[in-house]
């Protein structure tokens, strides 16, 4: 073999400079690359590894970035990124200052759109190749690179119905692999499988059918197979659907055998694909176990609870419920919509609906949430993990509008406990019966009580809606926390010379608000701070500031919170120094007093 060519590549040209044949030793090279950087700096592996053949092919193949190139929700751009001059400083990716795990538009000419949540691509891709053709352009391409699990999202539905009266000149191609995070769901599914494996008759596809020009499936990792099948599809004109079948975590026999735990590792040795285990001796619970195990227990004593998520039962640990109850929790696939609206037709039942999902992904079910449930008055329960600053996965995954998307909702009741017993306490109390639908938000990591489990894992209390709790007394300035961001403020205020000055509220319910305890804090302090880890436009501080201008209180409020602005990604600690809710900084701040 010649000398490494991967290190001569800085951009897709420099690629179709070589000879066909040597496209294997490009993937090898590039999966190599992947694995050694992911391997020490972390990030998504195993979905990046399946699509290195099919990367390089549509870098080789077409002329990007004239032709238009999109990864739907873009885990698996990691090859695309290094082979258009990101190779250099890849390995800041997902780092504070460095690269985002996501394709996006400011960052190179290369990310014809930015992604993150599943099932844009089809549409994305369409309104590009509408635009040429309304621009006299019929020759540009547009591709978008979707997978099986979010294929079966509605939006791409929606996408796909569209195209398919259209002439747009579109090449939709599937990434079959089976598999998202948690292994694909639903009929969909079965359907490929079938095709897959040659008991479907060609003339059932249901792709053909919506007026796509259908190939496939090809194996996505024989190289030269992939180059021959978009040159010749290069050609046709019209809506084209080309079905791939990979293999996630390709290359990485531990990634391909575990693609569970090898879709985003941590830490591993990048010669065996072992992965650095984390001693978690004396650390306290993730707030997703304290959620699953919680829901776990009272399922067992209560019939009526039903667990829902869509697309992430290991993630949100929902695979608890699912693994004791499989007839009552419930993986939808990336269906955000429908999940809500699930949920609320159980509600209408009398069953006690937990629906589980992350926070940024509520935001894709926001009308269901409005007119399916809180229209209603329907008591679903809204279980939402990752709130707040998620880290490395950064703008497109913070957690951080929730509150503010929330407290606008009528009916509404929102609430964000401050630790692990919080949680399990208002998990218990919900589905004592409720007369309002619940969106209880909780962050990712861990909580702060190490022995929870043992200690009180079943042991409740019942919770009084729009309760506040007085966490400590103090004589110039009321600390008024929501949420785990709470624990930020009782670790600075152990810290300052003076803590006698310093009283902190813990006001779990954003709303109802505690008026009554609001009244007496406004009374009392002429210095008031409210904290929370969500946007402060529209969140707790402003619905504390509206409390204040309604009852013609003058305290001086300083709302502390995300700034009005879309926050990138880094560690969470970085990102919350960087939002001053740091401990360090709540140190300083509550110094001054």
């Amino acid at each position: 073999m010649s000398d490494n060519l991967l290190s001569n590549i800085n951009n897709p040209t420099d690629l179709r400079l070589l000879e066909e044949a040597l496209l294997p030793q490009v993937a090898q090279e590039l999966r190599n690359f992947i694995i050694d950087i992911v391997s020490v700096k972390e990030g998504h592996l195993g979905a990046s590894l399946g699509v290195v053949e099919l990367t390089i092919a549509l870098h080789y193949v077409f002329d990007t970035p004239n032709d238009l190139l999109i990864w739907d929700v873009g885990h698996q751009a990691y090859g695309h990124k290094i082979l258009t001059g990101r190779r250099e400083n890849f390995h800041t990716n997902r780092q504070l200052g460095g690269i985002s795990g996501f394709p996006k538009r400011s960052e190179s000419i290369y990310d014809a759109f930015g992604v993150g949540h599943s099932s844009t691509s089809i549409s994305a891709a369409l309104g590009m190749a509408i635009a040429s053709n309304l621009k006299g352009d019929f020759n540009k391409q547009h591709i978008a690179v979707i997978g099986d699990a979010s294929i079966a999202s509605g939006m791409a539905f929606e996408g796909l119905n569209h195209a398919g009266v259209t002439d747009a000149n579109l090449l939709v191609i599937l990434n079959d692999n089976a598999i998202g995070i948690d292994p694909s769901v639903g009929a969909l599914k079965k359907y490929l499988t079938a095709v897959k494996e040659g008991k479907n008759p060609r003339q059932n596809n249901m792709i053909k059918s919506l007026n796509f020009n259908y190939s496939g499936p090809i194996d996505g990792h024989d190289i030269f197979a992939v180059v021959n099948e978009l040159k010749r599809l290069q050609k046709i004109k019209g809506p084209k659907f080309l079905h791939i079948i990979t293999t996630k975590g390709k290359g990485l026999q531990q990634a391909e055998e575990n693609q569970v735990k090898y879709h985003a590792p941590g830490k591993f040795d990048a010669n065996t694909g072992e992965i650095h285990i984390k001693s978690e001796e004396n650390l306290p619970p993730k707030y997703q176990d304290v959620f699953g195990l919680t829901l776990l227990d009272l399922a067992k004593k209560n019939e009526k609870i039903i667990g829902i998520t869509p697309a992430m039962p290991s993630g949100s640990s929902l695979k608890f419920m699912m693994d004791a109850f499989p007839k009552r929790a419930f993986d939808v696939g990336i269906a955000e919509q429908h999940a809500v609206t699930l949920a609320a037709g159980m509600a209408t039942q009398d069953m006690m609906v937990f629906c589980n999902i992350y926070s940024t992904f509520l935001q894709r079910g926001y009308d269901q949430l409005i007119h399916d449930v809180a229209l209603q008055n329907l008591p679903v329960i809204f279980c939402l993990d990752r709130a707040g600053l998620v880290g490395e996965d950064g703008a497109t995954h913070h957690g951080v509008f929730d509150l503010a998307y929330l407290r606008c909702i009528p009916n509404m009741i929102v609430h964000a406990p401050m630790n692990e017993i919080a949680l399990q306490n208002i998990l218990y109390t919900a589905q004592l019966g409720l007369n309002h639908p619940i969106a209880i938000r909780y962050p990712r990591g861990r909580g702060v009580i190490v022995n929870w489990q043992s200690q009180y894992l079943g042991s409740y209390e019942k919770i009084k809606i729009g309760k506040s709790i007085c966490i400590k007394e103090g004589t110039k300035v009321a600390v008024l926390s929501n949420g785990t961001i709470g624990n930020n403020v009782t670790l600075a205020i152990a810290k300052i010379i003076h803590p006698e000055n310093i009283a902190h509220y813990d006001f779990p319910f954003v709303k109802p608000l505690d008026e009554n305890t609001l009244h007496f804090i406004f009374t009392k302090f002429e210095n008031i701070i409210t904290i929370e880890d969500s946007v402060i436009k529209g969140g707790f501080g402003s619905a504390i500031l509206e409390f204040a201008a309604e009852n013609n209180y003058t305290s001086k409020t300083t709302v502390l919170g995300v700034p009005d602005e879309f926050i990138e990604q880094g560690t969470v600690t970085e990102l919350q120094q960087y939002c001053k809710i740091d401990v360090k900084s709540l140190e300083i701040l509550f110094s001054s007093y």
